[in-house]
């Protein structure tokens, strides 16, 4: 039996905690300073800043409206410089370096390859370079002294026609750093059920799939989701919130869809700063993560697009804490819940959970056991 702590941790302490991502976007997290340092080299001139601590605020800034299309708008910028296998490379190695140096164990990264082909390149060396980086970058994060696990979403842009391609696509790396699929995009418009071909191909074939739903159109997206196209986790899923009634006296009561995403398990990506900057949600306090949270939903916790919400999981957790008091032990349920949830076989799912995860976190909630010990001592006359 393990102790349960009720003390807020620290930065360094989140920091330092052990953490699995299912929701963040390869193009959504590259260094102010490798778009700038890309753009030069292919030769693109339409950044709005040089200077790398400029171009880090203007992408929050332009991200900061409100608006799922404006803020999917800034991804021009970061994709036009991720044109060539070099440059897929250095942002995925940097990507999985970045991630470790958070306290990321595992981490599935998702992109869209119909949208780096502008120099010539195929689908399969998009793939290939950018599993390429993801290695070099474990490698380096190992020899830096963390360790982390990566794998890539192969991501099909809902308002195109390439789903079912880039499903296929999927399946033929899913022994090879690929491990799932996703269709992303504005949501209003595209309903995921106009690529059911693409998921009933990967039932078919027994692949995972998520699908981006419930952030910016309400619950028929998350209902066509489940219940038309058979996803296995949700992208978001904020609106889920919409189904859920909170009556004066406090006691709260699910709609049909409610209870069956909470009966089912079915995994939310929950991506609290994105949320915000979509208007998805008012504030961190008011995010429905709070109440999902004690309504006992599989919920995770997520960065989406670090680069444009000028985030890491662990400013995340770092908002959570502040909003909700969560402790180590919330921390844990979080990151536990996410590993489950992760498209990786379940023996190696459960090696994480109980020989990364759980250890990591004892070892973080033992610290305040000997900090109140050296209280204790220090206290005590000879």
């Amino acid at each position: 039996m393990t102790s349960e702590t009720t003390e807020k941790p620290t930065p360094d302490q989140i920091r330092r905690s052990p953490k699995v991502l299912l929701h963040d976007h390869l193009d959504g997290g590259l260094r102010p300073g490798t778009i700038i340092e890309l753009a030069a080299r292919v030769g693109y001139d339409k950044l709005p800043e040089t200077d790398a601590d400029k171009l880090g605020v203007w992408f929050r800034d332009a991200a900061d409206s409100g608006s799922l299309p404006r803020y999917l708008e800034t991804f021009a910028h970061t994709c036009a410089v991720m044109q060539t296998k070099e440059a897929l490379f250095r942002v995925a190695a940097e990507c999985a370096e970045d991630l470790a140096e958070d306290g990321v164990v595992y981490a599935e990264i998702r992109y869209a390859p119909e949208q780096h082909l502008e120099a010539g390149l195929t689908l399969e060396e998009v793939v290939e370079a950018v599993n390429d980086g993801f290695r070099e970058g474990e490698r380096r994060a190992k020899a830096n002294g963390h360790r982390i696990r990566v794998g890539a979403l192969l991501t099909a842009m809902r308002h195109a026609a390439r789903a079912l391609e880039i499903a296929e696509l999927a399946n033929r790396y899913r022994d090879n750093g690929v491990v799932g699929f996703d269709i992303a995009g504005a949501e209003a418009g595209f309903p995921p059920t106009r690529h059911l071909d693409a998921f009933e191909y990967l039932k078919r074939e027994n692949n995972h799939f998520t699908i981006h739903a419930g952030e910016a159109f309400g619950l028929p997206s998350i209902w066509q989701a489940l219940q038309w196209c058979g996803a296995d986790r949700l992208g978001h899923g904020v609106k889920i919130i919409d189904d859920i009634e909170v009556a004066a006296d406090g006691s709260v009561k699910l709609g049909r869809l409610a209870s069956y995403v909470r009966d089912k398990r079915i995994p939310l990506e929950m991506c609290p700063t994105s949320n915000l900057q979509t208007a998805a949600a008012a504030s961190y306090a008011e995010h429905p993560i709070g109440l999902l949270r004690k309504l006992h939903f599989r919920l995770t916790v997520n960065t989406d697009n670090r680069l444009m919400s000028g985030t890491s999981m662990s400013r995340e957790f770092e908002h959570l804490v502040d909003a909700f008091g969560y402790s180590l032990d919330d921390m844990q349920w979080f990151t536990v819940n996410a590993m489950k949830s992760a498209f990786i076989p379940f023996d190696e799912r459960l090696a994480m959970i109980n020989d990364v995860i759980k250890p990591g976190y004892a070892e973080l909630k033992s610290e305040w056991l000997f900090r109140q010990t050296a209280s204790t001592s220090g206290s005590v006359s000879a």
